[in-house]
């Protein structure tokens, strides 16, 4: 394991309190789900919610009660559970076929995990416990992300209907040739492998707007024919365009002459203080060469977040940049966090 661990910021009792916060709110979802929700369509890009519930309960026992440390794994208290829920070894297709336990079993297998590693805190921090209890908080909240994903997709009515709008001024911000620290260090608290380590890059003289484009600045590209030309769209953006028969972004449609956007299982008016969601890196990218502009480096963009005026945190931005390791990257023990999406992924930073 690597010996430069991030230490945590929370005490125990800290810890166990944003664990059950997190819980509080994947049940508020999972208590949203519709009838027949617990398994939903067979899709590449969405997990059934049974088998991730199950999932996230299996990751915090794994990593909080079964870990040892000769990196081995004592048994779990669910005797199935690695053969249903290693998202490593479990096959994404087959995950709606498992014999999976019903939903009143995964709420008694979470129950007694959350009440054992309640204890563990408490008994004692060691070494790595903290860092893993932490791993398995960004996890669930990640999932919870997904889930809120997965109702976008599919239309589900959501537990609250957070207000994306605000104010998004039109302003350019300026910068000179500087410097940008990447990455983070082990004085940080929890950190993902991603970020190992922090370093410093040299950034040329750049100017970037102060906030993501609006949902209306976006129709005027598709209003100008923007999914029609080719010029903006990248080979791979072509490819997708022609297999997608994309005309406009996913969740509109034009009624009464006017663009609207679904939100969950609404459809509403598009807003001029809305940021653009859910678009692709390809429509992002042509819509930014439509506006005679192109998406920022992740040096560009994490020199820009010292500026207050800079609105980041509305929403999930594209970078130019691929998703790839900094140098001297090693995976820690979840392997699978970050080392097998290296390279074919865009990086994103924000927030969702």
């Amino acid at each position: 394991m690597d010996m430069a661990r991030p230490i945590t910021g929370y005490t125990a009792d800290q810890l166990i309190d944003r664990l059950v916060q997190a819980r509080v709110h994947l049940r508020a979802l999972i208590d949203s789900l519709p009838a027949g929700g617990w398994l939903g369509p067979r899709a590449e890009h969405l997990n059934p919610p049974l088998w991730e519930y199950g999932h996230i309960v299996w990751f915090l026992e794994r990593w909080c009660l079964r870990a040892q440390p000769d990196g081995g794994f004592a048994s779990s208290l669910l005797g199935e559970a690695d053969s249903l829920y290693d998202s490593s070894s479990v096959p994404h297709a087959s995950r709606w076929d498992l014999p999976l336990l019903e939903p009143a079993a995964v709420d008694d297998y979470a129950g007694r995990v959350s009440e054992a590693v309640a204890t563990r805190l408490r008994s004692g921090f060691g070494d790595e416990l903290p860092y893993f209890a932490e791993l398995s908080l960004v996890h669930e909240l990640m999932h919870i992300e997904a889930w809120w994903m997965a109702f976008q997709n599919l239309g589900y009515a959501p537990p609250v209907r957070p207000d994306i709008a605000g104010v998004l001024p039109a302003q350019c911000l300026t910068f000179a040739d500087g410097e940008v620290v990447l990455g983070s260090g082990a004085d940080e608290g929890f950190i993902f492998d991603n970020e190992k380590w922090r370093h410093v890059v040299s950034v040329a003289a750049f100017d970037i707007d102060a906030s993501p484009v609006s949902e209306t600045t976006f129709a005027e590209f598709v209003d100008a024919g923007g999914y029609q030309r080719c010029d903006g769209w990248t080979e791979a953006g072509l490819a997708w365009r022609t297999a997608s028969s994309a005309q406009h972004p996913v969740y509109w449609r034009r009624e009464n002459h006017a663009w609207q956007t679904r939100r969950f299982d609404r459809w509403l008016p598009l807003g001029a203080d809305a940021p653009m969601l859910h678009v692709n890196r390809y429509e992002a990218e042509a819509c930014s060469v439509w506006l005679g502009r192109r998406l920022p480096t992740a040096a560009e963009w994490m020199r820009a977040t010292g500026q207050p005026v800079f609105r980041w945190g509305w929403a999930w931005e594209w970078l130019r940049d691929p998703f790839a390791p900094y140098a001297g990257f090693s995976p820690d023990p979840y392997r699978d966090y970050s080392q097998p999406w290296f390279h074919t992924h865009g990086e994103l930073r924000g927030g969702g």
